[in-house]
Protein backbone atom coordinates (compact mmCIF):
# COMPACT_ATOMS: atom_id res chain seq x y z
CA UNK A 1 0.00 0.00 0.00
CA UNK A 2 1.41 3.27 -0.62
CA UNK A 3 1.52 5.85 1.71
CA UNK A 4 0.82 9.32 1.59
CA UNK A 5 2.41 12.78 3.71
CA UNK A 6 2.46 11.52 7.41
CA UNK A 7 3.17 8.34 6.68
CA UNK A 8 -0.47 7.56 6.06
CA UNK A 9 -1.96 4.61 3.82
CA UNK A 10 -4.26 5.78 1.17
CA UNK A 11 -7.73 4.11 1.46
CA UNK A 12 -8.47 1.08 -0.45
CA UNK A 13 -11.09 0.80 -3.23
CA UNK A 14 -12.16 -2.63 -4.62
CA UNK A 15 -13.17 -2.31 -8.21
CA UNK A 16 -15.58 -4.92 -9.32
CA UNK A 17 -16.46 -5.48 -13.35
CA UNK A 18 -15.98 -8.32 -15.53
CA UNK A 19 -14.78 -5.97 -18.78
CA UNK A 20 -11.31 -5.71 -17.95
CA UNK A 21 -10.75 -2.56 -19.87
CA UNK A 22 -13.43 -0.79 -17.86
CA UNK A 23 -12.18 -2.29 -14.78
CA UNK A 24 -8.65 -0.62 -15.52
CA UNK A 25 -10.01 2.86 -16.48
CA UNK A 26 -12.04 3.00 -13.01
CA UNK A 27 -9.15 1.31 -11.03
CA UNK A 28 -7.06 4.52 -12.49
CA UNK A 29 -9.82 6.98 -11.84
CA UNK A 30 -9.92 6.21 -8.36
CA UNK A 31 -5.64 5.76 -8.33
CA UNK A 32 -6.59 9.59 -9.28
CA UNK A 33 -8.76 10.72 -7.00
CA UNK A 34 -6.01 8.91 -3.85
CA UNK A 35 -6.56 5.64 -3.43
CA UNK A 36 -4.91 2.31 -3.62
CA UNK A 37 -7.34 0.05 -5.89
CA UNK A 38 -7.44 -3.94 -5.61
CA UNK A 39 -9.86 -5.43 -8.34
CA UNK A 40 -12.17 -8.57 -8.77
CA UNK A 41 -13.96 -9.66 -12.06
CA UNK A 42 -16.87 -10.56 -10.43
CA UNK A 43 -18.63 -10.41 -6.84
CA UNK A 44 -17.59 -14.18 -5.60
CA UNK A 45 -14.03 -13.10 -5.84
CA UNK A 46 -14.73 -9.26 -4.44
CA UNK A 47 -16.39 -10.88 -1.47
CA UNK A 48 -13.21 -13.37 -1.40
CA UNK A 49 -10.94 -9.97 -1.21
CA UNK A 50 -13.30 -8.41 0.79
CA UNK A 51 -12.83 -10.51 3.55
CA UNK A 52 -8.96 -10.55 3.44
CA UNK A 53 -8.70 -6.78 3.24
CA UNK A 54 -11.81 -5.50 4.95
CA UNK A 55 -10.25 -3.32 7.55
CA UNK A 56 -8.47 -1.07 5.21
CA UNK A 57 -11.29 -0.97 2.66
CA UNK A 58 -12.92 2.42 2.05
CA UNK A 59 -14.48 2.05 -1.11
CA UNK A 60 -16.60 -0.56 -3.40
CA UNK A 61 -17.43 0.37 -7.05
CA UNK A 62 -18.90 -2.54 -8.50
CA UNK A 63 -20.92 -2.97 -11.76
CA UNK A 64 -24.35 -4.61 -11.73
CA UNK A 65 -24.20 -7.17 -14.60
CA UNK A 66 -21.18 -10.11 -13.63
CA UNK A 67 -21.26 -13.58 -13.94
CA UNK A 68 -21.32 -15.28 -11.05
CA UNK A 69 -24.05 -16.18 -7.99
CA UNK A 70 -24.69 -12.47 -7.64
CA UNK A 71 -25.31 -9.03 -9.89
CA UNK A 72 -23.24 -5.94 -8.37
CA UNK A 73 -26.73 -4.72 -6.87
CA UNK A 74 -26.55 -7.85 -4.44
CA UNK A 75 -22.98 -7.70 -4.13
CA UNK A 76 -23.77 -3.84 -2.93
CA UNK A 77 -26.23 -5.10 -0.19
CA UNK A 78 -24.16 -7.41 1.16
CA UNK A 79 -21.31 -5.58 1.58
CA UNK A 80 -23.22 -2.99 3.14
CA UNK A 81 -25.20 -5.27 5.94
CA UNK A 82 -21.73 -7.05 6.64
CA UNK A 83 -19.36 -4.02 6.09
CA UNK A 84 -21.24 -0.90 7.00
CA UNK A 85 -18.46 1.44 7.17
CA UNK A 86 -17.42 1.19 3.20
CA UNK A 87 -18.68 3.42 0.82
CA UNK A 88 -20.52 1.91 -2.34
CA UNK A 89 -21.03 2.80 -6.33
CA UNK A 90 -22.76 1.19 -8.37
CA UNK A 91 -22.29 1.56 -12.07
CA UNK A 92 -23.99 -0.11 -14.84
CA UNK A 93 -25.15 1.23 -18.69
CA UNK A 94 -28.01 -1.06 -19.04
CA UNK A 95 -30.16 -1.26 -15.78
CA UNK A 96 -30.98 1.31 -13.38
CA UNK A 97 -31.58 0.23 -10.00
CA UNK A 98 -35.29 -0.74 -8.76
CA UNK A 99 -37.07 -0.04 -5.46
CA UNK A 100 -34.94 -1.75 -2.45
CA UNK A 101 -32.12 -2.96 -5.10
CA UNK A 102 -29.35 -0.57 -3.50
CA UNK A 103 -28.31 -0.36 -0.29
CA UNK A 104 -29.03 3.17 2.18
CA UNK A 105 -26.30 5.33 1.49
CA UNK A 106 -25.14 4.04 -2.02
CA UNK A 107 -25.10 5.84 -4.93
CA UNK A 108 -25.75 4.76 -8.58
CA UNK A 109 -23.77 5.94 -12.10
CA UNK A 110 -24.99 5.61 -15.26
CA UNK A 111 -22.51 4.43 -17.83
CA UNK A 112 -20.75 5.89 -19.53
CA UNK A 113 -19.11 8.14 -17.21
CA UNK A 114 -16.17 10.35 -16.58
CA UNK A 115 -13.89 10.97 -13.81
CA UNK A 116 -15.44 14.15 -12.42
CA UNK A 117 -18.99 12.13 -12.28
CA UNK A 118 -17.03 9.38 -10.49
CA UNK A 119 -15.73 12.67 -7.72
CA UNK A 120 -18.87 13.71 -7.22
CA UNK A 121 -20.31 10.10 -6.62
CA UNK A 122 -17.35 9.55 -4.22
CA UNK A 123 -17.89 12.61 -2.16
CA UNK A 124 -21.58 11.40 -1.85
CA UNK A 125 -20.72 8.18 -0.05
CA UNK A 126 -17.73 8.93 1.81
CA UNK A 127 -17.38 10.90 4.87
CA UNK A 128 -14.49 13.63 4.70
CA UNK A 129 -12.43 11.96 7.12
CA UNK A 130 -13.02 8.74 5.07
CA UNK A 131 -11.56 10.30 1.63
CA UNK A 132 -8.13 10.19 0.14
CA UNK A 133 -6.63 13.61 0.13
CA UNK A 134 -7.41 15.22 -3.35
CA UNK A 135 -11.04 15.01 -2.62
CA UNK A 136 -11.40 16.16 1.15
CA UNK A 137 -11.92 19.58 0.40
CA UNK A 138 -14.40 18.91 -2.19
CA UNK A 139 -18.57 19.84 -1.30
Amino acid sequence: MDMVGGGAPKPVAVVVDDDFLIRMDVASTLEDAGFDTLEASDADKAITLLADTCESVALLFTDVQMPGSRDGFALAREVARRWPDIGIVVASGTRRPGPDEMPEGATFIAKPFGAETVHEHLCKVLPKERRPAPLKDRA
